[in-house]
């Protein structure tokens, strides 16, 4: 099966139906999305499919056959800058341990994309359905989180 994982086509072998977390982290060598509850609850093992957040641990590799994967390691530019929502929560202190960063980063592009004028409650009710974390960053993840929205 092919997959384009962060704009490279990757040559994936397995069971189309194993979760796409899976080929990301055992194929692909990436290390950012995180296998968390396996139950799609946490969010650290978000990414994007097409733009579009999802739950890797319960996407199965088929329904990211011929699509566009994206994982935090994706955002940054060819370069090697940041992306505006990884400066954001540089500049905040927004990471302590980083289990579930990488999910609420992918989650805040995506929102962004989606919501371009997304309002702190909107925001806060995005996180809460959708990650866990209990690091103690809470009101710095927001405050970044929010800067990285506003931004133009």
């Amino acid at each position: 099966m092919k997959l384009k994982v962060n704009g490279q086509v990757r040559q994936i072998r397995g069971d189309s139906k194993t979760p796409l977390l899976y080929a990301l982290r055992d194929d692909c060598g990436l290390s950012s999305p995180k296998f968390g509850c396996g139950a799609g609850q946490c969010g650290a093992c978000t990414v994007h499919v097409d733009g579009r957040a999802v739950q890797s641990c319960q996407a199965p590799l088929w329904s990211a056959e011929d699509r566009e994967v994206t994982t935090l390691e994706g955002l940054a530019s060819a370069e090697g800058s940041l992306h505006p929502v990884q400066e954001a929560f540089a500049r905040h202190g927004a990471i302590q341990c980083g289990y579930c960063i990488p999910g609420i980063l992918m989650t805040l592009v995506a929102l962004k994309a989606r919501e371009p004028h997304c309002t702190s409650e909107q925001l806060r009710a995005e996180l809460a359905e959708r990650h866990l974390c209990r690091c103690g960053t809470h009101t710095r993840i927001l405050a970044a989180a929010q800067e990285f929205l506003e931004a133009p």
